[in-house]
């Protein structure tokens, strides 16, 4: 999961014990099936396109082809191709030099050179201008280039593996993807599964995102098996991605035992702009995290008028969690 307009080498995760490959966590048939073809995937050379809905975690599968393979000690870059505008992907994928357009004030080496020797992830794939696809399928089948305003040929070293949430075969029929281009990534097709597909799955990414929540704040929280059963009940359209989200907003609300899911829906975003009668409430840089928790309830409670069911729902929390907030800043309820 890349931010907005960025990239760059990162090294391979951990290894953990769930899946036995490195930032994989599940024991369910379909993770074990995707195990074992992420094994023998590894070890070829051969361009790999990863296929999920969003949230599946298709970088963490991006990676760990990357770990396993003879690449692993050279970069594994990684590039989110909707991030990037299209006037500037081109120099972006395969680097600049001085004075190539407004603002190239040095040579600058893109991505495809970043990775040489190593692994280059092309996230989101399916959003990658036409223009620059053709230019893409150009250095696949060469492995060779020239930068923008450049005339010198640079010859990488780089395995592709691309990843996309889309229909690329409906996107080759809308005529907004080359369909050459769509066999050549898809020389190893890899689809990650959904988390529906994989609920048995649910408890142990639980524990692996509580065990992590917990380290970092240096606390003991546990889960309660409620938690877990409501958990496990829920769609999880967000795939691992939103289950991740929950786990932290319910840590940070729970005091010792995280008991409640908070509801599904926009309400359980972290917000820093509470609307109040036309206005909004706002906070300092460095404001105490308990302070701003308390004045949110308090501004919600008034809103809504000491309804504290109401309150509770808008601010995305249990109503048994209000209580016990209530009771922590002593608001009189």
């Amino acid at each position: 999961m890349l931010d907005a307009h960025a990239a760059g080498s990162r090294p391979a995760p951990p290894q953990t014990a769930a899946a036995g490959l490195p930032g994989l966590i599940g024991n369910s048939p379909a993770m074990h099936l995707l195990e074992a073809q992420i094994r023998r995937v590894a070890v070829s050379d051969a361009t790999v396109l990863i296929i999920g809905e969003s949230g599946t975690g298709k970088e963490a599968v991006a990676q760990a082809v990357h770990a396993l393979s003879p690449r692993a000690s050279k970069p594994f870059v990684a590039v989110n191709c909707g991030a990037i505008a299209a006037t500037l992907i081109e120099a972006e994928l395969l680097g600049h030099e001085r004075g190539s357009f407004t603002g190239a004030d040095r040579q600058r080496p893109g991505y495809f050179e970043r990775a040489d020797g190593g692994t280059l992830f092309l996230d989101e794939v399916s959003e990658m201008p036409l223009a620059m696809q053709v230019k893409l399928l150009r250095v696949l089948e060469e492995q060779c280039f020239h930068r923008v305003g450049g005339t010198d040929t640079i010859r990488v070293d780089v395995r592709v593996v691309a990843a996309t949430n889309r229909d690329l075969a409906r996107h080759v029929a809308d005529g907004r993807f080359r369909e050459d281009l769509m066999y050549r990534l898809a020389v190893i097709p890899l689809r990650v599964p959904s988390l529906h597909v994989r609920s048995d799955d649910i408890p142990l990414l639980a524990r692996h995102f509580l065990d992590q929540l917990n380290a970092t704040s240096r606390v003991d929280k546990r889960m309660s098996a409620g938690f877990l059963r409501q958990l496990q009940a829920r769609p999880w359209t967000g795939n691992v991605r939103e289950l991740k989200n929950v786990i932290s907003r319910a840590h940070i609300l729970a005091d010792s035992t995280l008991d409640e899911v908070p509801p599904a829906g926009l309400a359980t975003t972290s917000a820093r702009r509470l609307p109040l009668d036309g206005g909004a409430l706002e906070f300092a840089a460095g404001t105490p995290l308990a302070d701003v928790e308390r004045e949110l309830i308090l501004a919600a409670l008034a809103r809504q008028q000491g309804d504290k069911r109401k309150t509770a729902e808008s601010l995305g929390i249990g109503l048994k969690t209000l209580y016990s907030r209530l009771r922590r800043y002593r608001i009189a309820g």
